[in-house]
């Protein structure tokens, strides 16, 4: 016994030493998952080979090398890494991160690694600010949650400015150079930096002392890597590598030559980027003369596209259509003037922004009546669903006293203003720019309000390559002065040369409209006959075969003829389309053509009704037949075949020549799936002339002369077969 006891013992000693022996060597070869930022230069940023690097980057590695663990660095961005570090899936984090006593909180943060602070900048060429008191009455800018915010909002009733925040450095940067802001406040490094790379800035004033930096991992979490972050820092401190660490990035900056301005070439991962746009949003993305799109949006990505190397191919299926074809993953991006919000960043990847926007007042340029917000009194004001201008209304209506109407379209909002269904109108200045250079009678006598920025999508985590390569062209094309020319040649000039307006005819006359646009207004005529008549015709033969199925005498049969009709005429067509073109693309991934899907979605909506045709003709026939039929020895098909229904197809032709005119108009409703079917093709007319009212009315003459012939055929047949 005393003998067993012994081995036991001795056992459970050995497998202790053991287990702590796996343990130990677990934990010295754990690779520690480390959150940072995407782009916080001089602290992480990447570099001419793509690499992050970076104060933070290259302190962390070397702390690392020093005290013997591996770290695998994620840019996933600020807030992504704060998210990540707080649910369990990152050991820890270094960005640029300040200690305050709100982090200590929810973190554990190491000894400063950086002593950081806040100060003031301007543009090169201004005189008029050297001193804080020199903001009163000015905007100034910083970004989103940072110290320099912080510091902006307790000291903006002293100095007498104004506080405008941008969720990122593009945002704030392209501000003060667009004039939006007169001056921005930003860490003190990351100013330097960007001054060296060739921002035109100078720096006011001394610097404001700002938090420390650290590095940090969960409260209560990982204490043993906070213990070597220390270790690893101290000894670098003292052996002299953290100041060449940070004297590579901090004072290397001021020697930087003109090469860093140079475009570097990203290589394309695929042979072709599939890039869905909006169909008609001018300037931005739009159809000439020639019905070739152009715009903004269209010649920087093809500019882009050449600069870098890759190959596109466009789809101009509507705003709406483009984010779900992303979402979908039918297209690899969208480039649709598409504002970078914080929500759409849960979906999307977004470019440097290419674009500075703004929302304006327009009116009817006859009104003299309304000079300032305070003269919308009483009056209503119209705007697109879904748009800043729509929550800028929604914001200020209680303010000014003014009704706001929303529309879905940017031809109904303008109709509005023009029939005086509305008294102004609110929309992105360059588009209303370009609506009066168009020929519509409006005025802005109220000056822009500051807008969001656009920039180029692509799918969250997919396509980086993509955004790369359109970053490094666009600021190619911002550094060369082509990006200047692509913008004023629309902004300044509206959509056409002076040799262009003078072949074309004028806009604004019926006929104008007409020869300028017949060949446009014909082909799409012609896809709408094409989706009518394909998807009639399968409709037909699936409508038929469930039509004589919920006649059957099999009951199991009928069943499922009525549970098909029953799902297919109790979904709304455009929520079938919908489920067709994107839901099943994103449930299996496989991509379904917008024409195919469109002939699909027309053929199971039409079917379903063709089958209650069916039934509804063959129940017509009197039921003596079918059972005197049977009594003389006829088989139930042989029955159907001779008797029944040729004289029910004679009770069907009506409304089988009625659901053909039904499939006609529903076409347009495949118009939500980028199809440019008829009407689709007028929307993109009146994107490009804003003659909506000649428009539309050609269209509707166009669809009452096929339909009356094809009502009139149909007589004549049901006479013939009679």
């Amino acid at each position: 016994m005393k003998k067993r006891l012994f081995f036991l013992t001795l056992f459970s000693i050995m497998m202790t030493f053991f287990l702590t022996s796996v343990k130990s060597v677990s934990a010295d070869e754990k690779t520690y998952q480390i959150g940072t930022d995407v782009t916080f230069a001089p602290f992480e940023f990447q570099n001419d080979n793509k690499e992050y690097v970076g104060i933070d980057i290259d302190l962390l590695k070397a702390i690392a090398k020093d005290q013997g663990f591996d770290v695998n660095i994620r840019a996933l961005g600020f807030d992504s890494s704060i998210q990540g570090v707080q649910s369990g899936q990152l050991d820890g984090m270094i960005a640029g991160m300040s200690i305050t006593d709100e982090r200590k909180k929810s973190f554990d943060f190491s000894d400063p690694y950086f002593d950081s602070g806040i100060q003031m900048a301007v543009k090169g060429d201004d005189t008029s600010i050297s001193s804080y008191e020199d903001l009163k009455g000015k905007i100034v800018g910083a970004k989103v949650g940072t110290e320099s915010a912080t510091f902006l909002d307790e000291n903006k009733d002293k100095y007498g400015y104004t506080v405008k925040t941008y969720d990122d450095a593009t945002g704030l940067y392209g501000a003060i150079d667009n004039g939006t802001v007169q001056a921005i406040f930003d860490d003190y490094p990351v100013l330097g930096y960007a001054i060296t790379k060739g921002q035109d800035l100078k720096l006011v004033g001394d610097a404001e002392k700002g938090n420390s930096y650290g590095f940090a991992v969960k409260k209560g979490q990982n204490t043993e890597l906070l213990e070597k972050f220390n270790a690893g820092l101290k000894k670098l401190k003292a052996s002299g590598e953290y100041d060449k660490i940070v004297a590579n990035y901090i004072s290397s900056t001021t020697s930087t030559s003109d090469s860093s301005s140079e475009m570097k070439k990203i290589t394309p991962k695929k042979d072709t980027y599939v890039i869905a746009s909006d169909s008609a949003f001018a300037p931005f993305e739009f159809q000439n003369s020639s019905n070739e799109y152009v715009g903004i949006d269209v010649d920087l990505l093809k500019r882009a596209a050449e600069l870098q190397g890759f190959n596109i191919e466009f789809k101009f299926i509507g705003f709406s259509a483009a984010v779900q074809a992303v979402e979908g993953n039918q297209a690899d991006g969208m480039i649709a003037g598409m504002t970078i919000t914080d929500e759409r960043k849960n979906s999307f990847d977004f470019s440097n922004a290419y674009f500075q926007s703004g929302i304006q007042i327009a009116v009817k340029k006859d009104n003299t009546s309304i000079k300032s917000y305070e003269d919308l009194k009483g009056k209503t004001v119209g705007a697109k669903v879904g748009t800043e201008s729509a929550d800028f209304l929604a914001a200020n209506k209680d303010k000014y006293g003014f009704k706001v109407k929303n529309y879905d379209a940017a031809d109904q909002l303008y109709e509005a203003v023009k029939v005086g269904a509305v008294d102004a109108i609110m929309d992105d200045y360059p588009v209303i720019g370009y609506a009066i250079s168009q020929g519509q009678e409006l005025a802005t006598p109220i000056a822009k309000e500051s807008g969001g920025e656009y920039g180029f999508a692509v799918k969250k985590g997919q396509n980086s390559e993509l955004i790369d390569m359109f970053n490094e062209a666009l600021a190619e094309m911002k550094r060369t002065g082509e990006y200047d020319q692509i913008v004023n040649k629309y902004i300044s000039n509206g959509s056409e040369t002076a040799a262009e307006k003078t072949e074309k005819a004028d806009n604004s006359t019926l006929w104008g409209i007409l020869q300028n646009n017949y060949q446009q207004l014909l082909a799409g005529l012609g896809k709408t006959m094409v989706l009518a008549l394909v998807s009639f015709a399968l409709a037909l033969v699936v409508g038929v075969i469930f039509g004589l199925m919920s006649v059957a005498p099999i009951k199991a049969v009928r069943i499922v003829a009525s549970i098909y009709v029953d799902i297919i005429r109790g979904i709304p067509m455009m929520v079938l389309a919908f489920f067709i073109f994107f839901g099943l693309s994103g449930a299996t991934g496989i991509t379904i053509p917008d024409f195919a899907a469109g002939i699909i979605t027309l053929t199971l909506n039409a079917s379903a009704y063709i089958a209650e045709i069916v039934r509804g003709g063959i129940n017509a026939v009197p039921v003596g037949q079918m059972e005197a039929s049977r009594s003389l020895g006829l088989s139930y098909g042989r029955t159907m075949q001779k008797i029944i229904l040729p004289q029910a197809i004679k009770i069907m032709i009506p409304s089988f020549v009625n659901q053909f005119v039904i499939s006609l108009k529903d076409t347009t409703i495949i118009s939500v799936i980028g199809v440019v079917e008829l009407l689709q093709t007028g929307k993109i007319i009146v994107a490009s002339t804003l003659q909506s009212t000649y428009v539309y009315f050609i269209i509707a003459v166009m669809y009452l002369i096929i339909i009356t012939v094809l009502t009139r055929i149909a007589k004549v047949l049901e006479k013939k077969v009679k």
